[in-house]
């Protein structure tokens, strides 16, 4: 029998912790016939009930394992170290707030029969969640997509069903700040949308705010591309020629007498503070590149692991 592995990353999850376990439960035991199961669960530092919760469910379930790390590492270094640790044949990324129902998996295990390697949810609707956040998801992957030099595709998250041979390439990438989303695109096979209807959280907050949304966006862009260090270079051709075409304005203007120099003060500055502005996005943006280099040289763990539960540490 083949078996299905499904990462669930928590974070103060302690609302909808249970009732997650019971429907995912509740859908693999469906599938006892055809499937083993094993659900990771990985407790990304929440310091409320989350992680007794889930010592308790692992203590009734030998099929759920838990990891829980030293501090919070953020959801991406979650779900990486949830495929470190899988022994199934097909992977499910999901999150604990249900807003991606446990209910859709035999369907893309059926995708995931009939051959295909990463079957990647993609939503149709997103109930419960207001026009600022929709606006701004819009424009995330609209900008993801200018600037990235692999496609991903829109609508999307980190829900998807993946073949064990994809996740043991991601697992060899040795790279930090890991784009996850961005990744599995990057790697190829054979890739098949999943189309759904989001629901809303069944309780609690969302854990991916506007500053964790622009995060992820930067880890995008960063991480999949060189293309902001040309807009760079362009920005400054474009700041060159401007300055030419002033200073040959200048020239002409003392020539022939059209106005006053003197007063031109305003064009200065507007040229003074258009030049500086362009010069610290530029050093920002070099900057972010220099600083995952660095971070890369560093090589310290992505996250760090405090405790497991049902887990062979061989």
């Amino acid at each position: 029998m083949k078996k299905v592995s499904v990462i669930v990353p928590m974070y103060y999850e302690e609302e909808v912790a249970e009732e997650c376990y019971k429907r995912l439960k509740k859908v693999l035991e469906g599938l006892s016939e055809k499937y083993l199961y094993e659900i990771i669960f990985i407790n990304d530092g929440s310091k409320d009930k989350t992680l007794n919760i889930l010592e308790n469910i692992a203590q009734d379930n030998k099929n759920v394992k838990v990891i829980s790390f030293s501090r919070n590492f953020g959801h991406q270094c979650a779900v990486t170290a949830g495929l470190k640790y899988i022994t199934g044949d097909a992977i499910v990324i999901i999150d604990a707030d249900l807003q991606d129902p446990p209910e859709l998996i035999p369907e893309m295990l059926k995708l995931w029969e009939d051959g295909n390697e990463v079957i990647y949810g993609k939503r149709k609707s997103r109930k419960g969640e207001s026009k600022f956040k929709l606006l701004t998801a819009s424009m995330f992957y609209k900008t993801l997509n200018a600037l990235s030099d692999v496609e991903i595709p829109k609508d999307t998250g980190d829900f998807r069903l993946v073949d064990r041979k994809v996740v043991e390439v991601i697992n060899s990438l040795p790279e930090h700040n890991k784009f996850l989303r961005g990744l599995f695109s990057w790697v190829g096979f054979k890739q098949i949308p999943f189309e759904y209807e989001r629901k809303e959280r069944v309780a609690g907050k969302t854990k991916y705010p506007l500053s964790k949304m622009l995060k992820l966006a930067q880890d995008g862009i960063f991480s999949f591309s060189t293309k902001p260090l040309r807009i760079v270079g362009t920005m400054g051709i474009i700041s060159i020629l401007i300055s030419i075409i002033i200073l040959i304005y200048s020239i002409l203007s003392y020539i022939f007498n059209w106005n006053d120099l003197a007063s031109g003060w305003t064009s200065m500055m507007v040229t003074m503070t258009f030049l500086g502005g362009m010069i610290l996005i530029s050093l920002w943006m070099i900057g972010e590149y220099v600083g995952r280099i660095y971070d890369e040289t560093k090589r310290r763990p992505e996250y760090i692991i405090e405790k497991t539960i049902n887990i062979n540490k061989d």
